[in-house]
C-alpha cells in the first residue's frame, strides 16, 4: 500500500530560547505524511512528492526524509532553486510565522506532468492541501488537479485534501473559493478547519462547512475546530468529539496536520469514525506539547512492533 503526499517541505527555524533558533524541516503536507508514517503499519510505503534544488539544504531534506522512512523517489530536482524558509515565534499567546519562499523549488513541482503522473501511478492514497495548490502558478495548479483527477478516474485511489487556507498565497478570495470547491468534487476525504472556512465562506457552523463539502461531492468530511469539538460526517454517519481539556499547549505548529495524518491512518486501517477522531485528537494533543511541527515518530507510533517490522522487511 502506497501513501503519496504532495506539497512543499521548508526549512523550519523554531524558537529555542535566549534568541536562539532550532533548525528543522517541515511543511503542512510533509507534517501529515510524517504522522501518517508514524501511525500506519510498516507494510505501508509513505512517499513525499515535492520539488527540491541541488543545494546543501535540499540534500539535507532528502537525507532527513529517508532516515525517517519517508521516501524521496518522486522528488523533482529543480536546478537553481532551493527550499523555502520560515521562522516561528510566539507572541500574545499564539504562534507567528515569517516566510521566505520566493525561490522555493516546490513552486515548480507540477511543471513536469509526466514526472507527476509517474508519482501518482500505483498510489493507493494521495494527499495534498490548499497550500500545495496556492504556491503554484495557475497553469501548474490546473495540471496538478487534472493529474490527480485523471489518476483517480483510471483506477481505485483515495484522494485526501486539507484546504488549509492561507490567503496570503492566493491571488483573491474568489480564486481560493473556486479552487477549493473544485478539489472538493474529486476528494474522498476533506479536512477543513472551521475557523478558516467561516472567514472565507461565511459558514455559521461546523455542520454547514461539512454540508458544503458533501454537496460538492466529497464523501467523508472532518471539520477541525482547534481546541473545540471536531465534527466528522459521511453520507450515512456523523460523529462529534472534543479533544482532552488537559493538554498544555507549547506550540500548535503542525497540530492540524498531525490530526489529519492520524485520522487517515486510523481509518485506513479499519477504525470507525469516532475511534479515528479519538486517535487524531490524541496525536494532536501530543504535538501541541512539543516545540516545532515534527515530534519524534516513536512518541506517537501506535504499533510497538514497528521498528522490528521495518528491520525485518529490510533484511528480506
Amino acid at each position: 500500500m502506497l501513501f503519496v503526499s504532495i506539497g512543499e517541505c521548508m526549512v523550519e527555524m523554531s524558537e529555542a530560547g535566549d534568541d536562539r533558533y532550532r533548525l528543522g524541516f517541515a511543511g503542512d503536507t510533509l507534517n501529515t505524511a510524517w504522522y501518517a508514517r508514524a501511525r500506519l503499519p510498516a507494510q505501508w510505503q509513505v512517499e513525499y512528492y515535492t520539488g527540491l534544488g541541488t543545494d546543501v539544504y535540499s540534500d539535507r531534506i532528502r537525507a532527513f526524509l529517508n532516515e525517517n522512512n519517508i521516501g524521496t523517489r518522486f522528488v523533482r530536482e529543480v536546478p537553481d532553486r532551493r527550499p523555502g524558509l520560515y521562522l516561528i515565534h510566539q507572541a500574545e499567546g499564539d504562534r507567528r510565522f515569517t516566510y521566505w519562499r520566493g525561490q522555493s523549488a516546490a513552486r515548480l513541482l507540477a511543471d513536469d506532468p509526466p514526472h507527476l503522473i509517474n508519482a501518482l501511478n500505483g498510489a493507493d492514497v494521495v494527499y495534498f492541501s490548499g497550500i500545495s495548490l496556492a504556491i503554484l502558478a495557475p497553469q501548474a495548479r490546473r495540471t496538478l488537479i487534472d493529474c490527480i483527477a485523471s489518476a483517480k478516474a483510471s483506477r481505485k485511489m483515495i484522494v485526501a485534501f486539507d484546504p488549509n487556507i492561507r490567503m496570503g498565497l492566493w491571488d483573491s478570495e474568489q480564486d481560493a473559493r473556486d479552487t477549493i470547491m473544485q478539489v472538493a468534487a474529486i476528494a474522498d476525504f476533506a479536512f477543513p478547519t472551521w475557523g478558516d472556512e467561516t472567514v472565507l465562506f461565511g459558514d455559521p457552523s461546523l455542520e454547514v462547512t461539512a454540508a458544503r463539502y458533501l454537496d460538492a461531492g466529497c464523501g467523508h468530511v472532518v471539520v477541525k475546530n482547534g481546541a473545540g469539538t471536531a465534527f466528522a460526517t459521511t453520507c450515512d454517519h456523523q460523529a462529534r468529539l472534543a479533544p482532552s481539556p488537559h493538554t498544555k499547549v507549547v506550540d500548535a505548529t503542525g497540530a492540524g496536520d498531525s490530526f489529519n495524518g492520524a485520522y487517515l491512518a486510523a481509518f485506513l486501517t479499519g477504525a470507525k469514525v469516532t475511534e479515528a477522531l479519538q486517535q487524531a485528537h490524541d496525536v494532536a494533543g501530543k504535538v501541541v506539547g512539543h516545540t516545532g511541527a515534527l515530534m519524534p515518530q516513536s512518541l506517537v507510533r501506535s504499533d510497538p512492533t514497528w521498528r522490528f517490522m521495518v528491520k525485518h522487511a529490510s533484511e528480506v
